[in-house]
């Protein structure tokens, strides 16, 4: 392992930009959506984030890989992502504690990469022209290139979460805890579970095409929607799901993807976005409170507003103050609610932590926080 990064590379964009740099990570060709994230921090907590499946991340901080990988510090058993795309990277580290280079950590789980390109220009073009496919190569370059990108598939109508569950279920926290809450796998963040966890509860992780009469037999109290990738409008399998759990008529939690799932259950449309929202310090504003949230944000799909602005059944709880793109509702005469943005956050903004609160509330007494 730990190959020299002065091998070319080259990434080459859906719409025919194609920038050179130097290798890193494994050799070898990957494609997948390309997207930003504006982190300074966390970039081991992107990578392995179940919900960047299948997607190329642009690292918009100038320095990857100086303070090395840690496995307590994985979303997921191993990273998610088809490549990474930094300026400046780093094969040595500072963190006395970390397990490991980057460099190795990429190699060995198989992540493409490249370096030395300008990404201050590459987010700036992609937030002009959109989240697009994209291939990474330091194989091939040229014609074959672009062939190999073309075969690459569209994330919009791309159902993805099937793909990164649990493929059995597995349960987490203590047996003696309070609380007993199904966790319905989409794509689910280690940092979710632990904050449930932290909460006295014990949570059962079930795999994203479970039937609701096997949560069921389980006997939970609350029903957790996870984060995961793809495009909500290819899941009725999950929108399914939910319209069951909803009938049953006990308490609903819903993140990201959650939310998204949610939505489509009770009626209301998705639709892709133009470059989608990732990283952290994304403004949310409560409108039960009033008060404002700086937030951590993973999603390239969102809840369609002028929908949800004409259904009485549901509240809009939060506002993203940079678009106004729905970012939490509840449901009236359910025990439902749901944000699209990550209060579990790690490492980022902790602003929204009391969202898990405001569930083992709702499971304790059945009724939604009104503020």
């Amino acid at each position: 392992m730990n190959n020299p990064i002065n091998d070319k590379a080259w990434i080459l964009l859906e719409d025919g930009l194609l920038l050179e740099g130097r290798a890193i990570g494994k050799r070898g060709t990957m494609g997948g959506e390309i997207c930003f994230n504006t982190g300074m921090t966390g970039y081991q907590e992107i990578y392995t984030d179940p919900s960047y499946f299948g997607q190329i991340i642009v690292n918009t901080n100038s320095h990857i890989g100086n303070y090395g990988v840690f496995d307590p510090e994985q979303e997921s058993g191993s990273p998610k992502i088809s490549g990474i795309v930094v300026n400046e990277f780093s094969q040595i580290y500072s963190r006395q504690t970390a397990d490991g280079s980057l460099q190795d950590y990429l190699e060995s789980n198989d992540i493409v990469g490249i370096t030395a390109v300008d990404t201050r220009m590459l987010v700036r073009h992609i937030r002009s022209k959109g989240a697009m496919n994209a291939i990474i190569s330091s194989e091939i370059n040229g014609d074959e290139l672009k062939k190999e990108l073309d075969k690459v598939p569209s994330m919009e109508g791309l159902e993805l979460s099937s793909k990164v569950c649990t493929k059995e279920p597995y349960e987490i926290g203590s047996a003696d805890s309070k609380f007993k809450v199904a966790a319905l796998d989409l794509g689910i963040k280690r940092s979710i579970l632990n904050n449930l966890v932290d909460r006295d509860c014990l949570c059962r992780v079930f795999p994203a095409k479970t039937t609701i009469e096997e949560m069921e037999e389980w006997s939970p109290d609350g029903y957790f929607i996870s984060n995961g990738p793809g495009d909500p409008a290819a899941m009725d399998y999950a929108v399914d799901t939910v319209k069951a759990i909803l009938e049953l008529d006990k308490p609903v939690f819903g993140i990201c993807l959650g939310q998204q799932i949610l939505a489509r259950a009770a009626g209301i449309s998705t639709y892709k976005m133009h470059h989608g929202h990732r990283g952290i310090n994304h403004p949310v504003k409560n409108l039960l409170t009033g008060k404002s949230e700086i937030t951590s944000q993973n999603h390239g799909f969102a809840v369609n507003a002028e929908e949800i602005s004409k259904d009485k059944e549901i509240t809009v709880t939060h506002i993203n103050l940079n678009d106004d793109t729905i970012e939490g509702f509840q449901l009236a005469n359910k025990k439902a609610f749901s944000v699209q943005y990550h209060p579990e956050s790690s490492p980022g903004p902790h602003d929204s932590r009391y969202l898990f609160d405001n569930f083992i509330e709702l499971i304790k007494k059945g009724n939604l926080v009104k503020a």
